[in-house]
């Protein structure tokens, strides 16, 4: 396994920046946020860009790719989370052509996975969602093997405002969807898991790996705090809006040692890559690289 990290969190930061204080920092790995270049606002911990994939040429992309190489650094995937799902058909249909456009750009630089959302309708139910992504995805996902690329979808609800309430806006968080979406299209649809994700939602960790360890193209490592105040005030059908806190590895409920064990023993041998979505190690880079490393320094120790 190798530790690294993804780089949403530096958003103002050129990649190149970003890498040379990731390695220098014992980091082996990036995940490279690649939203499209925008001037609008954007979703918390989304749009930064730091390879605009509209507009890299082949050859540039194979550039970045061995300058980062130089640097002592895997690239474990490209990363853009939108919601492909979208009930706004223009939303939609603008979102599944950058996520195309990523595609490639993972082709050109020898990136073999993207990892994304599934999406979600959160005015809708799981099933009726499901029935949309029967109609939506295969498209995508045989655009994605025609270029020799597999997609991670992560195993995250998307329900932290109450504009993503009651549904969220990504159904791939249950064991039963993942039966259903490794059923239709496993071999080229993978996880991008984080276990941060089974904490609210009460969803036994071990377990969960067992099942589904062997379809784990990705992982994040994130943590969560549930904030038991929150909890009471407010009551579990609120969907975790209000109580379940994200948080830097070993400051939160996820079972570490528990975790690994679990990815060992499921043969995942990738790379472990740290998501940063901590108010507590905001504000600054400086702030933001202090997350991270006090998150290195709980994980090292299990990465072998």
């Amino acid at each position: 396994m190798k530790l690294g990290l993804l780089t949403a969190p530096f958003a103002e930061t050129p990649l190149a920046d970003v890498a040379g204080w990731a390695s220098s920092a014992g980091f082996e790995a990036l995940e490279i946020a690649c939203w499209p270049k925008t001037s609008g606002a954007t979703r918390r911990y989304a749009g930064t860009s730091h390879i605009d994939a509209a507009s890299t040429s082949p050859a540039q992309a194979k550039e970045i790719a061995a300058s980062l190489a130089e640097k002592h650094l895997i690239i474990s995937g490209l990363g853009y989370y939108p919601n492909p799902l979208h009930p706004d058909a223009a939303h939609r249909e603008a979102v599944i052509g950058h996520l195309k456009k990523v595609i490639v750009l993972a082709a050109n630089m020898g990136v073999p996975v993207v990892n994304t959302f599934c999406g979600g309708d959160a005015a809708k139910t799981v099933d009726v969602n499901w029935q949309d992504a029967l109609k939506i995805w295969p498209g995508i996902v045989a655009y994605a093997r025609d270029h020799g690329v597999k997609l991670a979808f992560e195993n995250c609800p998307m329900i932290f405002s109450h504009d993503e309430w009651p549904g969220g806006h990504n159904i791939a968080y249950s064991p039963q969807v993942w039966r259903r979406i490794l059923e239709s299209w496993g071999g080229d649809v993978g996880m991008n898991f984080d276990p941060s994700h089974l904490v609210w939602q009460m969803i036994e960790q071990a377990r969960f790996i067992r099942e589904f360890g062997p379809y784990m193209l990705h992982v994040h490592a994130k943590d969560l705090m549930i904030d038991r105040d929150g909890l009471y005030e407010r009551g579990i059908l609120s969907a975790g809006i209000g109580w379940q806190v994200p948080r830097m590895p070993g400051l939160g409920d996820v079972d570490w040692s528990g975790f690994f064990s679990g990815l060992y023993r499921a043969g995942y041998d990738g790379s472990v890559i740290i998501e940063h979505e901590d108010r507590r190690f905001e504000g600054s880079d400086e702030q933001v690289k202090r997350g991270f490393l006090l998150a290195r320094d709980v994980l090292r120790p299990l990465v072998k």
